[in-house]
């Protein structure tokens, strides 16, 4: 049996996700479950730091890297100790330069194809799709994140509340930061009005999550069955353009919320500067596929006609944008706005 995943979904540092990651851990101890840490980040937090205590730790596994030593989750020991519980913090966390995965994620996902449950925190900001949304809000371009697909794996997801006003009290108390590091983030990231955005973002995401959770248990069918014939189907056209990643963030989104199959294709003869995007669309579980007709816009309308695709994405920098537009009457055709911060 696969374990389960359930995640603690926050929108900042010092909302509250490891404090509650580990008080589930502790109260599935108290009910006699084997229950170890994985990996957690105090953070010189000390309440939650106390609520460690008389939990096992699985010890790190340290590495070297360019004469540096640093330490990280091992997860064979995790899997070779075989809990039916482990706690493992910073579900985003990117790994030490040869570890047996560059995300934690990965690890996590073997430690669930292991049979154990997981506990983890995650930041809404760290959710692939929503990255140009947070750093339109933000500012900030979030480099650790977690494709949706492996979000939407989770069996529970539990969001972790607290008002932005109550939260960076949090932060002139000290709670979260040292009061030097508080003080640079209330003037930075830590804005109200961030918060308040990215709150309402965490808060979208779980009404999401829990819909899809509702929707498999009202019908629940493999996941090959998922889109009968005559439901939307989308289909992205890339293109060398750095837009490209947008485009692919913004159909995932859509696709997502849809409950669509999203696919992607592009010129045959810009395979090899597009490798970047069409490694970050298989990612994402977007299949691309390259066209040959020397008349791009054509060749992407003839292609979405014979996959029977309702909706295509493609940004202003497409070539033929408007022939695409006049050859495909029968789809949705939307051409995607690249987000403009304007900063004062």
């Amino acid at each position: 049996m696969r374990g389960k995943l359930k995640i603690f979904l926050g929108y900042a540092a010092g909302v509250g996700k490891t404090y509650q990651m580990l008080t589930e851990a502790q109260h599935l101890k108290g009910q006699g479950r084997d229950v170890v840490i994985g990996y957690f980040e105090p953070h010189a937090r000390r309440e939650t730091i106390a609520l460690t205590e008389g939990l096992e730790t699985v010890p790190r596994i340290r590495y070297e890297h360019r004469g540096s030593f640093f330490e990280d989750m091992d997860t064979e020991a995790v899997i070779a100790r075989h809990p039916e519980v482990a706690a493992v913090d910073e579900f985003a966390h990117t790994n030490v330069p040869g570890s047996r995965h560059l995300k934690r994620w990965q690890d996590v996902r073997d430690l669930l194809d292991a049979g154990i449950d997981v506990l983890t925190s995650l930041n809404v900001q760290h959710i692939e799709s929503l990255n140009d949304q947070v750093w339109h809000v933000t500012g900030i371009r979030v480099r650790e994140t977690v494709p949706d697909w492996v979000v939407g794996e989770a069996d529970e997801v539990v969001m972790i509340d607290v008002t932005p006003r109550a939260l960076i009290h949090r932060l002139e108390r000290g709670v979260v930061y040292s009061p030097e590091k508080a003080q640079k983030a209330i003037e930075n990231f830590f804005t109200e009005s961030n918060l308040t955005a990215l709150r309402e973002l965490a808060m979208r995401q779980t009404a999401h999550q829990l819909e899809e959770k509702r929707d498999e248990i009202r019908a629940p069918q493999p996941v090959l069955d998922r889109f009968p014939a005559g439901n939307e189907k989308i289909l992205l056209w890339l293109t060398p353009h750095p837009s490209a990643a947008m485009l692919i963030r913004r159909g995932r989104r859509v696709a997502d919320y849809l409950g669509a199959p999203c696919t992607a294709v592009y010129a045959a003869k810009d395979a090899q500067a597009l490798e970047p995007w069409l490694n970050f669309c298989r990612n994402l579980r977007i299949e691309p596929q390259a066209i040959t007709d020397p008349e791009q816009a054509k060749g992407v309308a003839d292609h979405a006609r014979q996959q029977g695709i309702t909706q295509v994405y493609v940004t202003r920098h497409a070539p033929d944008v408007n022939k695409l537009v006049n050859l495909a009457r029968d789809m949705q055709v939307t051409i995607v706005a690249e987000r403009v911060r304007h900063d004062h």
